[in-house]
């Protein structure tokens, strides 16, 4: 039961860092794991062949420049043979072409969805693992929607990242191979000034760089602002999703108290905002589109203006100019790369970011929990049957106190009933014991490898058959159908036979709460725990059902050790010790004292001993 963060988790929490710092780096140390862990081997493999295909594209595409020129010229002196060669061999470039350009899409779309799949396989295990996913809410309850996070965000961080990383190694490349094309085929300029001859050496070269510095400032400038309106624009969706989960969750609760009006309402509001991010989006990349939209227009005219000199001098054939065109389009095209790309990198920065803050504050709570120096509740195992709670401080993060140093040990088998007035932590207590809250100090020590089962007022019903929610969490197990639906006849639940392998049924939508917790009793007397915590686990029953399912654990857990929280009457006679939380200034404080005598003592027991003589006879 002890916290604890294991090796890989070590490794994700190593990137922390602050949200105002860059998101770049700490999402690659988050990630890199994918190319160190297990499978390192298939995703060096992977990486190696997606380059591999991505050299034989720029290959090609130099290719294809090349026979552009020998095409023109051939075409210009009016060579048949020359122009009948060239066409020749375009069939071979176009299927190489496409053969390839294929297959690094093939291959990128397998490296992204092998470093999604591993990427979202750690978050949900680390999100999971020692009950972080419950503890999010108390540490970090502005982080809304992990799940989202977890499915969606990575994928759109992931995915332009692999996209970013090749596009950028293509531009760069690119830019290099053509940038020398265009040095060696158009050479230098000679420019006559007051004249003094000036030679400019691979000017069509420096053009096209300066030109894509020019086109680059100007959209880096005016769409710098997008990223942080993205963020805000899916900061909004995810808020407005939670406010349609959580009303389809408590769908039941608005409907009966008539709170429509008021959900529809918010619903409006919050959707008004995600409207208005979005509106602020499509202004923002208005202005962008205006900046690419007119160098779109230039793009094609400026090689042609900037060579027509050279080709009206003569030094400078028709295929050398179609060259040249093509050329300065790919060197300008890898030098915008950025540009071009703007949009996707702020929705990449975006995603990131929200991934980012999501394993911060899985970090946070592991740095709540582990921190040498960091008082937290121990939980160690007992040395006895018995539980052991020593010198017990239950508080929160902010360091208010709730209980004040309790101590009570519990022996196996008893049946221990909490009480209190409202918020003086008794379910805080509950959730101690459980392992589930962490803050505070003193100990907790608990019998070892013993089985235990926790009650909540309302039960959690997986999805699937009746029969697996009645084997939850243990499904699986070869359970006999005689104990199974002997239990539901025993908990009230006999009608419920005939569906118990019915498929496709959202039982956690179909039970009433009194079901729910029926369920919860069938799973006792299946599973057979050695201590059980109840939190309100009654609350939807009526009295005599309580006493029905209460008498159960008596007549057939008598050796469990049965810790409660119930307020309503007649919980008394089902446990022999009372735990009383008293409130004081510096944290409730526990008394301990014996309830009358229980209707174990009264009724129960003497029929079993009388069954024991019975059989001895």
């Amino acid at each position: 039961m002890a916290s604890g963060a294991t090796d890989q988790e070590t490794k994700l929490g190593h990137f922390q860092q602050q949200p105002s710092h860059p998101v770049f780096k700490p999402f690659l140390l988050l990630s890199r794991g994918y190319w160190q862990d297990e499978g390192a081997i298939k995703a060096w493999t992977l990486t190696a062949v997606v380059l591999v295909f991505l050299f034989m594209q720029i290959a090609v595409q130099l290719a294809m420049n090349t026979w552009n020129r020998l095409f023109f010229d051939a075409l210009e002196m009016k060579q048949v043979a020359g122009v009948l060669a060239a066409i020749s061999w375009l069939p071979v470039l176009i299927i190489i072409s496409a053969i390839t350009v294929s297959s690094l899409l093939v291959a990128k779309m397998l490296l992204q969805t092998r470093w999604r799949a591993w990427l979202t396989d750690k978050l949900a295990g680390w999100w999971v693992a020692d009950q972080r996913y419950y503890r999010l809410g108390f540490v970090a309850p502005d982080q809304s929607a992990p799940e989202y996070r977890i499915a969606e965000d990575v994928r759109l961080a992931i995915e332009p990242l692999v996209e970013f990383s090749l596009g950028l190694l293509t531009a760069f490349i690119t830019a290099a191979t053509f940038a020398t094309v265009l040095w060696q085929v158009v050479g230098s300029y000679k420019l006559s000034l007051a004249g003094t001859q000036f030679e400019v050496p691979a000017y069509m070269a420096w053009a096209a760089v300066i030109y894509a510095i020019v086109a680059s400032a100007a959209a880096l400038f005016v769409g710098r602002p997008l990223v942080a309106k993205v963020s805000d624009k899916n900061e909004a969706e995810a808020q407005y999703r939670a406010e349609m989960t959580r009303l389809r969750e408590n769908a039941e609760s608005i409907a009966l108290i008539r709170g429509d009006v008021d959900e529809l309402g918010s619903l409006r509001a919050s959707y008004k905002t995600v409207l208005d991010s979005w509106l602020s989006v499509i202004r923002r990349q208005g202005i962008i589109a205006l900046v690419l939209n007119t160098n779109g227009a230039l793009f094609p005219i400026v090689p042609l203006l900037l060579v027509t000199p050279k080709y009206l001098s003569g030094d400078l054939t028709l295929g050398g100019v179609m060259q040249v065109v093509a050329a300065f389009g790919a060197v300008q095209g890898a030098l915008i790369w950025f540009v071009d790309n703007l949009v996707r990198l702020a929705e990449w920065y975006a995603s990131a970011s929200r991934v980012i803050e999501l394993t911060n504050a899985l970090v946070e709570i592991d740095t709540a929990t582990g921190t040498p120096g960091t008082e937290t509740i121990e939980i160690t195992e007992s040395e006895d049957e018995s539980i052991h709670i020593e010198n017990l401080s239950v508080g929160n993060l902010e360091g208010k106190v709730f209980i004040n140093d309790a101590s009570v040990s519990i022996a196996p088998g008893s049946k221990i009933l909490i009480s209190g007035e409202s918020g003086t932590g008794k379910t805080t207590l509950i959730r101690a014991i459980a392992g589930l809250w962490p803050w505070g100090s003193g100990s907790i020590r608990i019998p070892r490898d013993a089985s235990i089962s926790f009650m909540p007022q309302k039960p959690y019903i997986p999805l699937g058959t009746l029969r697996d929610a009645m084997l939850y969490p243990t499904n699986g197990m070869e359970i006999p159908d005689e104990v199974i639906k002997s239990a539901l006849v025993r908990c009230g639940l006999k009608y419920m036979i005939p569906r118990l392998d019915d498929e496709n049924m959202r039982w956690d939508q179909i039970l009433s709460g009194g079901e729910r917790q029926r369920v919860a009793f069938c799973r006792l007397l299946i599973l057979k725990p050695q201590i059980i915590i109840m939190d309100e686990s009654t609350s939807a029953l009526d009295e005599a059902s309580q006493t029905s399912l209460l008498s159960l654990i008596q007549e057939e857990l008598e050796y469990a050790t049965v810790i409660s929280i119930g307020h309503r009457s007649g919980m008394e006679k089902f446990h022999e010790i009372g735990l009383t939380l008293e409130r004081r200034d510096t944290g409730a404080e526990m008394s301990s004292h014996k309830l009358s005598k229980s209707f174990w003592e009264r009724l129960v027991k003497p029929i079993l001993m009388e069954k024991s003589q019975a059989t001895r006879l």
